[in-house]
């Protein structure tokens, strides 16, 4: 929708993996929609995944005591984080629609895009206490999950050997993203693009497109505990 603000928020190494081809069909797609699409490639950008003491440029407020989630929040407040965590702060602050996309790593986020979600999700800018889930402070903004696995659809069903795909969206649909105030779309899953045919993975490809050009008009999908492990 024309006006509208992306971030994708990128985690692969090779640019012409099916990630990066997944990636590739959002900025293409909604950048013809009017969209004003930036991607953040972590890779690329060589994002530094540890919090440490390295992200405050200002005195520490117990220098003889660390504690990660006190000083960001303080240095946040002084506007006094490095500079890599401001500027991805203020990419999120400006999207209307931030997608995330990435391979599954041992149920999860790659560990670059978890430092990411870490060092710039901080206390202060994504949320404060009270001031989360329904009142974090990026309310009002969409989040999406992108994502390709190794198994198939059949190993992440509920009598599967990986058990409901849902299961491992809850840390980071529910953990993450709902606590500080996201309205979380459905996600997609691109399942096991590696073991099947090239035709099927154009077919994976052609329907993230499709999806993508009705995205405004989705409905978040409500961010409960029902919605993940059933009744």
């Amino acid at each position: 929708m024309a006006g509208k603000k992306v971030l994708i928020v990128y985690a692969h190494q090779e640019p012409r993996s099916f990630n990066g081809s997944l990636k590739k069909v959002a900025v293409d797609e909604l950048s013809k929609q009017g969209c004003t699409v930036t991607v953040s490639d972590l890779y690329a950008m060589d994002f530094e995944p540890r919090a440490t003491r390295k992200d405050m440029t200002s005195a520490l407020s117990n220098p003889e005591f660390f504690s990660y989630g006190v000083e960001a929040y303080e240095a946040c407040k002084k506007l006094s984080l490095t500079s890599d965590i401001i500027d991805e702060q203020k990419k999120v602050q400006e999207a209307d629609l931030v997608i995330f996309q990435f391979p599954l790593y041992w149920f999860s986020v790659p560990a670059i895009l978890k430092g990411w979600m870490d060092r710039v999700l901080c206390q202060g800018f994504a949320f404060d206490i009270p001031g989360f889930d329904d009142s974090g402070f990026l309310q009002g903004k969409l989040a999406l999950l992108s994502i390709t696995t190794g198994g198939t659809a059949e190993m992440y069903s509920k009598t599967g050997v990986s058990g409901d795909f849902r299961y491992f969206l809850w840390p980071l649909q529910h953990g993450t993203l709902h606590f500080c105030g996201f309205k979380v779309l459905a996600p997609q899953i691109s399942f096991a693009p590696e073991f099947v045919s090239e035709e099927e993975r154009k077919g994976m490809l052609a329907s993230w497109s499709q999806r993508l050009k009705t995205i405004w008009k989705e409905e978040p999908i409500p961010c409960t505990p029902p919605w993940y492990f059933g009744q």
